[in-house]
């Protein structure tokens, strides 16, 4: 039988005052809080396993209460993810649900409250990449780092390495926006590895930086060197992140 090994952490960084992201891996989740050093589950590989991370809009009232509600709502259904169709009618239906716990009318205090989301369902030989806004996830092999999500955000203006603009999340304007999910197939292979992050890793820290790490650390200790190298660029923002590894043992 096959496993799904995920070694996760999430944390708030040294400027924020708050932790509003939040994570799922099968059923279970971390909503909003922190997490000391790195938590590694495993699953056996049967039904469909979601592994994801959500970030809450900075800036705007409610943020960890998005990310905590999409990240529980794919926890829910994760099993039943066995399509890139289900996979897009969740997010959508995730993103009507964050307008909806938003009041749904424009108003109220958290009418913009929005996050962004981007993880993995893994399946028996094959895997689906998804995301929706800013939030990223990487395919790690011998030949480096590869990003299989897209980013929703601005061209780079030059010299510029990140924006913190994305065009599109779910939820996060007063009056509801469709959500165009950017969801594709990738082969899957026992030892396959793949790094699920929100911006406040890939931000402050190069991708070159993040491809050193995962090829010279297993996954807890590349899970906690690359929290690492977050903070020690200063933090700028809440810092989660997820290792994930397929293996026959």
């Amino acid at each position: 039988m096959q496993y799904v090994a995920v070694s996760a952490l999430s944390h708030p960084g040294l400027l924020r005052e708050r932790n509003e992201d939040s994570l799922v891996a099968g059923p279970w989740t971390l909503c909003a809080t922190v997490t000391e050093s790195p938590q590694t589950l495993v699953f056996p590989l049967g039904t469909p396993v979601a592994i994801a991370v959500a970030d809450g809009l900075g800036g705007h009232p409610g943020g960890d209460l998005a990310s905590a509600l999409v990240a529980r709502r794919i926890a829910s259904v994760g099993p039943a993810l066995t399509s890139e169709d289900a996979v897009r009618d969740a997010l959508q239906a995730g993103n009507r649900a964050v307008y909806e716990a938003a009041g749904g009318d424009g108003g109220g205090a958290f009418a913009t409250m929005g996050t962004t989301v981007a993880g993995i369902v893994v399946r028996s030989g094959s895997l689906l990449v998804f995301n929706v806004g800013d939030s990223r996830v990487f395919a790690a092999s011998p030949d480096g780092l590869r990003q299989v999500s897209v980013d929703d955000s601005p061209p780079l203006e030059p010299g510029r390495r990140t924006t913190s603009i994305v065009t599109q999340c779910l939820g996060g304007s007063p009056a509801y926006r469709a959500v165009h999910p950017h969801v594709t197939a990738e082969p899957l292979s026992p030892g396959d590895r793949y790094l699920i992050c929100t911006d406040g890793l890939t931000d402050p820290v190069p991708t070159d930086v993040l491809d050193e790490v995962m090829r010279e650390h297993d996954d807890g200790r590349a899970a906690f060197e690359l929290w690492k190298a977050a903070i020690e660029a200063g933090g700028p923002d809440n810092i989660t992140l997820a290792v994930v590894r397929v293996s026959d043992e």
